[in-house]
């Protein structure tokens, strides 16, 4: 009992210093950011990465062995570590006076983005959400991981000439030798189809899995899918409103990760999962309709009035009238293609109602409910119990 206690001691203390170290670094990078960029993107920043923090602690505290919590507390305090880095040197470079602090703080920002992209595209999808690999031989792949990412930072950390991030600068821990390059160019560009691969196993995991695991994973999947859409608002838009698109993505696939870790409300995900699908169709298909109106509207009145109110009213009035019938189409439509098992199950439940009414015959009505019921829930067995007077029978 000692050695537990001592234990969860240490598990509480790691993870308090972790994240008010990310705390602090992310307070840091919003004072040293104030001069060179929006102060309020980068408080949004800061709020982001404590919270990816936080979110590690809590998972970390509840499942100490379990490597995810971890691995969350240390991306976030690497991108915490990273701003702060970046910071400094524009800080210095806005001022003219590059001196060492700001040379290092370079140095240090063009590495430590390693130990925020390695976990999350390649660690993270080996492990989760058990902690482990999903069969040994992708647990050699979690090694080679590991071995590539260490070549990967010794040929980024090392490698002679201007910083990445400040070619102004020269690596001040240079070492002039061709081998630093060659390591450092062959780690990353094996670690890309390593990535890939961890993301294939992710795949594979959920392909096989069934229950817990199965809806843990769907839950970060569902996340996940926003993804790609943040990355597309990051590149259509290199801006502030990009970059926090791209944040708030990721808090919402940690926020996934740990509802599905702590398995708080972890069976809603297929509410979620269908209100998302209905409602985002349902959002497209009145919007498409709306300006369709308007449009078609405007030229029906045109040689009536000049002004477009009607046009709009007609539009709003067509939009309000069609958002019933289209929501329960569109949920139809969503149920029978995603969830296919539970719009049987209801179709079933509602012919038997229908059927209940003139059904009189007694045992032709417990076959019927027996059918139901395996049609339904699909247990194992079947046993219905019918009361008779004063005592029950099978």
């Amino acid at each position: 009992m000692a050695d537990e206690g001592t234990g969860v001691r240490g598990v509480r203390l790691a993870t308090a210093t972790v994240l008010a170290a990310t705390a602090g670094l992310a307070v840091g990078a919003v004072a040293l950011a104030s001069e060179s960029a929006s102060t309020a993107a980068a408080a949004y920043e800061a709020v982001v990465y404590t919270a990816v923090g936080g979110l590690g602690v809590a998972i970390a505290r509840r499942r100490p062995r379990n490597p995810v919590g971890w691995l969350l507390q240390v991306i976030a305090l690497a991108l915490a570590a990273n701003a702060v880095g970046y910071d400094v040197y524009l800080r210095a470079a806005s001022s003219g006076q590059v001196d060492g602090a700001a040379s290092f703080a370079a140095w240090c920002n063009g590495w430590m983005w390693l130990f925020a992209i390695v976990p999350a595209f390649t660690i993270f999808p080996l492990v989760f959400p058990t902690g482990r690999p999903l069969s040994p031989r992708w647990g050699l792949l979690l090694r080679v991981a590991l071995m590539l990412s260490v070549l990967t930072w010794f040929g980024t950390a090392f490698a002679p000439g201007p910083l990445d991030v400040a070619p102004d600068v020269s690596n001040p821990f240079g070492l002039d030798h061709p081998a630093v390059e060659v390591v450092g160019v062959v780690g990353f560009g094996l670690l890309i189809p390593t990535s890939i691969a961890a993301i294939v196993s992710l795949v594979l995991r959920f392909r096989k899995s069934t229950g817990t695991e199965r809806e843990q994973l769907k839950w970060v999947a569902a996340a996940a899918a926003l993804l790609p859409f943040a990355f597309t608002g990051l590149g259509l838009r290199d801006d502030e409103t990009g970059f926090l698109l791209l944040m708030t993505s990721l808090l919402l696939v940690v926020a996934a990760v740990a509802v599905a870790m702590l398995r708080h409300r972890l069976y809603d995900i297929d509410v979620v999962i269908n209100r998302a699908l209905v409602y985002g169709s349902l959002t497209v298909l009145l919007a498409t309709s709306y300006v369709g109106g308007v449009l078609l509207l405007q030229l029906a009145l045109r040689p009536l009035t000049r002004s477009s109110d009607l046009a709009v009213a007609g539009s709003t009035l067509a939009v309000a009238a069609l958002f019933r019938p289209a929501r329960e189409r569109i949920r139809g439509l969503v149920d029978r293609r995603f969830y296919r098992s539970r719009y049987d199950a209801t179709q079933t439940l509602a012919q038997f109602t229908a059927h209940l009414r003139d059904q009189l015959d007694a045992d032709a009505l417990a076959d019927d409910i027996c059918r139901v019921v395996e049609d339904t829930v699909q247990p194992t067995h079947v046993t219905l119990w019918v009361p008779t007077t004063g005592r029950g029978a099978p």
